[in-house]
Order: C-alpha cells, then structure tokens, then sequence
C-alpha cells in the first residue's frame, strides 16, 4: 500500500518555506512537557497531562546543580521525572515561582539555543534556568510572507524565539531576540500553546498589513557575565555522574537513565529536526528523537507512517514530509550525510 493510503486525511504543512526555514529544533525531553536538546528525556513542548508522577521510590537519585542564568549560588535539584517537575524543583531552591523559569541550557549561562536543554540531561550536565526579565510590545509591519521566525517551546507552556533568519522581517528589529518569549499576538494570548501552534498563527498572519506582539525576554547578566563566562561545570570540581549516561524525563512513566544515543541516532534525530524546520518552522528534538524511535527499526515507509499517526498524529504531518523522514532515517543508517 502506498504511503499516505488509509491515512487520515493528508493535511498541508503548518509553516511553509519560513516559519519553517530550514535550521533545527527545541527539546529533547520525550514526555517532559516540553524543552529541547541535550540528554534528558522531556518531550518538547509536550503539553499533555500524562499519567499521575512516579511515586518517589521510581524515581533516580540523581543529583543536578544549577544557577539562575543571570548569577545567583549554586543549588542542587533532585527527583523530577518531567520538564514541569524540573521547574517546581528550580523554583524550590531558588525561593521563585515555577512559572518565573523561561527555559533552560545546559553548561552555559548564555542564551544558546544549540544548548537548549531537551528531552535529556547529560549526568554530568550544569543546569542554568533562565527567568522572565522585561516585557515589551512591538508592532510590526508583515511585509513579506515570511517573517524569519523559528519557534521552539520549554515543554510547559513557553513558546520562544529559537532563530531569527539575517536579512528577514524581524531581524531588522533590533528589539525582537532570540530566547524572547511569545505571549500574545493581536491581543490572542498564547501561554499554554506549542510551539508550532505559534508558528502556525504567525505564517498565517496577513501580508500587507501590521500586527503586535508581546514578548518577554530573559533576564540579563550584568557584571557577572565576563566573571561566568568559563563556568560550565560545577566549581566545587564535584562528580555529577559519569558523563556516559543520561536521565530521560518522560510525559508518561518515571525518568529512566539511558545510554548516550548511539552516532546513527544522533545523526538521524539531526537530520529529522533540520527537516521539521524546513516544514513546520519549529525546532523540537525530542520530537525528532521519538520519530527516529518509531522509523529506526521499520521496514518500509508504510509502517512508518502509520507508526507516526498511531503516536503522533496531532501533528497531521503531510505525507511529503514523512516520506523525508523515512529517507533522512535511513541516509543516517547507512551513513550518508
């Protein structure tokens, strides 16, 4: 059967050539509702509730440092199986409200978006949370049909700015950055949505005519940015792990410590998340990296497919962009680039 026969019905890709530009996805957390990118496994941008938390017996003892990204001591933070559990125990143990943390990077106070922390944290991996700083709203005139945007998410409500394409619309506004948070557009209030909700809503927005945004940005350092530039590991020298595996937080079910992905994964989830970019104007690779899940040990595109709808199939992926998938996946197999 060919592929995209006994599909629901095909949907058009939510983000074209631009929202949806090709660069590369968020977090990397399957299930953590919602961050991007390092060795943990939270889902990002996940937003469903999932099953009730592990009681704490299911839980790893593992232990993290971390530090508000803008200066701040050192703290420790333990037992959380999800992105929204990784915030509450950030909030905890810096005496702020969970819904102050924008998102995270590992190993960097900086606002980095290739260290976006995903569905998975390195052991060994220094957490650096980044909070709300300034509000600011700014009209903007859609000139084009492509603003130059690409929209990740934390994986607990936030969607923000993970790119901004040199020469298009937003970057000629030097207020608009990368790591803004999106709250509103035209008024819609947007905290709660995914990412590529976001995306969706800004490809859609009408050419020729203004619209308003409201962003909130993260936090900066000041002083203390040359005085941390060198810090990404613990300063006291302490063993986090062994910096071979790897917690992956989970939507559904308790965290689980995993082997480092394997170089096919790891090229294949790369090759997935330039390609969800490319189509949808969004970073995720946690998404990439449950599609690569799926497809890694399938035989034909058709399995593919119907794997992606059974677990996947509030995206509507258009069958062009599965059939780049399965391809991707199986370039990386036998080590093409």
């Amino acid at each position: 059967m060919p592929l995209g026969l006994g599909r629901r019905k095909k949907a058009s890709p939510l983000v074209e050539n631009e929202e949806a530009e090709p660069i590369r996805a968020g977090l990397n957390v399957a299930g953590m509702e919602g961050l991007d990118g390092g060795v943990v496994g939270l889902g990002e941008g996940a937003t469903s509730e999932g099953l009730p938390p592990p009681p704490n017996s299911m839980r790893p003892r593992l232990i993290f440092h971390t530090q508000l990204a803008h200066g701040s001591p050192t703290g420790r933070i333990e037992g959380f199986s999800n992105v929204r559990e990784l915030y509450a125990k950030i909030g905890e143990a810096f005496g702020i409200p969970p819904s102050e943390v924008m998102f995270c990077t590992l190993n960097t106070h900086k606002v980095d978006m290739d260290k976006l922390l995903g569905g998975q944290i390195g052991l060994e991996d220094f957490i650096f949370a980044h909070i709300k700083g300034q509000r600011k709203e700014i009209e903007v005139y859609k000139g084009e049909d492509a603003l130059g945007l690409t929209i990740t998410d934390n994986g607990a409500g936030y969607a923000f700015i993970k790119r901004i394409r040199e020469g298009s619309i937003i970057h000629q506004i030097q207020v608009i950055n990368v790591g803004d948070m999106i709250e509103s557009i035209n008024g819609h209030r947007l905290i709660g949505c995914r990412h590529y909700e976001v995306a969706k809503m800004l490809k859609e927005l009408p050419k020729g005519k203004d619209f308003t945004i409201k962003l909130t940005e993260p936090l900066k350092a000041f002083d203390m940015i040359s005085q941390r530039s060198g810090g990404s590991r613990s300063a006291s020298g302490v063993q986090l792990g062994t910096g071979r595996g790897t917690l992956r937080l989970r939507s559904k079910g308790p965290a689980t410590v995993e082997e480092l992905p394997s170089a096919f994964e790891e090229k294949a989830i790369e090759k997935v998340d330039d390609l969800l970019e490319s189509y949808m104007g969004i970073r995720d690779s946690e998404l990439a990296a449950t599609m690569v899940e799926l497809g890694k040990d399938k035989k034909n595109p058709d399995e593919f497919a119907e794997a992606l709808d059974e677990t996947l199939g509030d995206f509507a992926f258009p069958d062009e962009f599965v059939f780049d998938v399965w391809g991707a996946i199986g370039d990386a197999k036998v080590g093409r680039v």
